[in-house]
């Protein structure tokens, strides 16, 4: 169970403090609620208590995640397919796992996919808010402001020139930490 002033994640919306636990009435029915309060745009969103195993809610990740972040965001593309339908539930799933490592490997995919030839609308919403989502966690985690965190994101993303240079994708990579700091 979580408690006023925990840092957690909300699957599909990102990472937030909890500020209060309120009791609504909703269609006759009271439920508690979270109060979470996002780092990115000062947003406030409610989350059901009882829902929260469900909902997939979890801590935001530590230090060591997120070296384990860059890495991936400065890794190669993974093989994607060609696609677009595909490629968008392929990404779309890996998103809605709540798992920042996904989250980061499909941002690091669509911001060389869109240097590469351009996205299209679609995935370019999904690009935006996938980068939200890891940019409300960093920001909670690294304790950076959210200009700084972008900034560590675009600089992190290598794009390749050659198309060819794709590998598959290995979100488990050592958790040995190489002594760098974010």
């Amino acid at each position: 169970m979580f408690n006023i002033g925990d840092r957690i994640v909300y699957p599909m919306h990102g990472a937030g403090v909890i500020e209060d636990v309120e009791k609504i009435e909703i269609l006759g029915e009271k439920r508690e609620y979270f109060v979470m309060r996002m780092p990115i745009g000062n947003m406030k969103v409610m989350v059901p208590v009882d829902s929260i195993e469900e909902i997939g809610v979890r801590q935001i990740a530590d230090e060591n995640d997120m070296e384990k972040v860059v890495k991936i965001l400065r890794g190669s593309k993974s093989a994607m397919s060609h696609n677009w339908n595909r490629r968008y539930r392929a990404n779309m799933d890996r998103i809605k796992s709540g798992d920042i490592f996904e989250i980061a490997a499909v941002v690091r995919n669509l911001m060389i996919l869109d240097n590469e030839k351009g996205l299209s609308t679609g995935e370019r919403k999904m690009l935006n808010s996938a980068k939200q989502m890891l940019v409300s966690e960093m920001v909670l985690v690294c304790n950076k402001d959210v200009d700084e965190t972008e900034k560590l994101i675009a600089e992190s993303v290598e794009v390749f020139e050659d198309e060819d240079e794709c590998i598959e994708e290995d979100v488990n990579i050592s958790q040995e930490g190489n002594g760098s700091t974010i």
